[in-house]
């Protein structure tokens, strides 16, 4: 749940997702080995979580990130929600990792089994990520 809220920077939607999900291992309950329902539980919710994004984005026109770069004001934001704009523009891969490697303390083999990827590919991915912050941040310090 807590993946999913800050992923998706709304709680009701996160538990439409995550109760989603839930109904969705309960129907495979039979499918889904026991030692690995966690793994399972994180890749479902990612999953279905980009879906809800681009169905989202299809839906609403969402210019947001082009309007808060035209109109900071270091007095309107505390530096927590600097930080979670900056997570929020990040690719839907790139924050996954992000959140499940710094905000859950997932291993990079266990992100790479969560996400179907490999761990080589989760440190690059994580690598860019993290980039993409430090240049935004930097950005948004040159405005101030």
């Amino acid at each position: 749940m807590r993946f999913a809220v800050n992923f998706l920077r709304n709680e009701e939607e996160a538990k439409d997702i995550v109760q989603d999900v839930f109904e969705k291992l309960w129907m495979n309950r039979e499918k889904v080995e026991t030692g690995k329902t966690k793994a399972w539980l994180f890749t479902c919710v990612n999953n279905a979580m980009i879906n809800f994004i681009q169905k989202k984005n299809r839906t609403c026109e969402l210019n947001l990130a082009l309007h808060e770069r035209g109109s900071f004001d270091k007095t309107q934001y505390e530096s927590t929600q600097v930080i979670n704009y900056v997570v929020s523009i990040l690719p839907p891969l790139q924050k996954s990792i992000l959140l499940l490697r710094d905000l859950e303390g997932y291993s990079y083999d266990e992100i790479g089994e969560i996400l179907e990827i490999s761990a080589s590919q989760v440190k690059v991915y994580l690598f860019r990520a993290r980039m993409k912050i430090k240049k935004q941040l930097t950005h948004l310090n040159e405005l101030v």
